[in-house]
């Protein structure tokens, strides 16, 4: 099975192309680019591997939680691809993304994921591999850093959380026996989380593909635009 994976979600824009085997990747610092690199990203693969659309089996993004501009784009993109090639879309936590990144990096199978969510908030999930996938012992949710909620046992932190918000760390200093605040979902990570949904007949049709948004406010105040917040 033959896959195309990207996520929007974070500064960094990424591709990845492969079947769970091999894989190639694309990635780059995007910053509020997203919308002029990825679909130039994916025809580069594409042309690379030598192989088009009709080729894949499907399609899989980083569905959130994360920038909500960078969710709408990757889910937008997802479906425009999708829907012309009529392939099936499966879209990954971002979450669980950091996590499967973190097992690869770091060997570790119990990972707290958090990612900066802007406004003094963090979006953050704890998740345990189980040897085959991973299980939610913390749902994705948005939290203030020191009133993150505490999973039981000893734990490994993983995301920019943890390096934008040190009182986040504080919090879970009695859970965590480790620490990388650089993990990022990456494209590699959710194309290896989509591959067994895709196996599974997991995939939807392009038009139910959505975004996990997690906050739901969608708009800023002229104010918070003024002193430079974002989403």
């Amino acid at each position: 099975m033959r896959i195309l994976a990207f996520d929007a979600s974070t500064e960094i824009c990424a591709v990845a192309l492969g079947d769970g085997v091999r894989w190639v990747e694309r990635s780059e610092r995007a910053g509020q680019r997203h919308s002029e690199l990825l679909l130039p990203m994916i025809r580069a693969l594409l042309s690379e591997a030598a192989l088009t659309l009709a080729d894949l089996d499907g399609i899989a993004f980083g569905a959130g939680p994360g920038s909500f501009t960078g969710l709408r784009i990757a889910c937008g993109v997802a479906q425009g691809l999708a829907l012309g090639a009529d392939l099936p879309v499966v879209g990954v936590a971002t979450l669980e993304a950091m996590a499967e990144a973190a097992r690869t990096s770091h060997d570790w199978t119990r990972v707290v994921a958090a990612l900066d969510a802007r406004m003094q908030e963090v979006y953050l999930a704890a998740y345990e591999y189980d040897g085959e996938r991973w299980r939610v012992h913390v749902e994705p949710c948005v939290v203030k850093p020191d009133a993150a909620p505490l999973p039981v046992g000893r734990w490994s932190g993983a995301g920019n959380g943890f390096g934008a918000y040190p009182v986040l760390r504080e919090r879970l200093a009695g859970v965590l026996s480790a620490c990388d605040e650089i993990v990022l979902p990456t494209a590699v990570a959710i194309g290896n989380l989509a591959l067994p949904r895709f196996a599974a007949g997991e995939g939807v049709a392009a038009r139910d593909a959505a975004p996990l948004y997690v906050r739901h406010r969608v708009a800023l105040t002229t104010a918070e635009r003024d002193a430079g917040l974002r989403l």
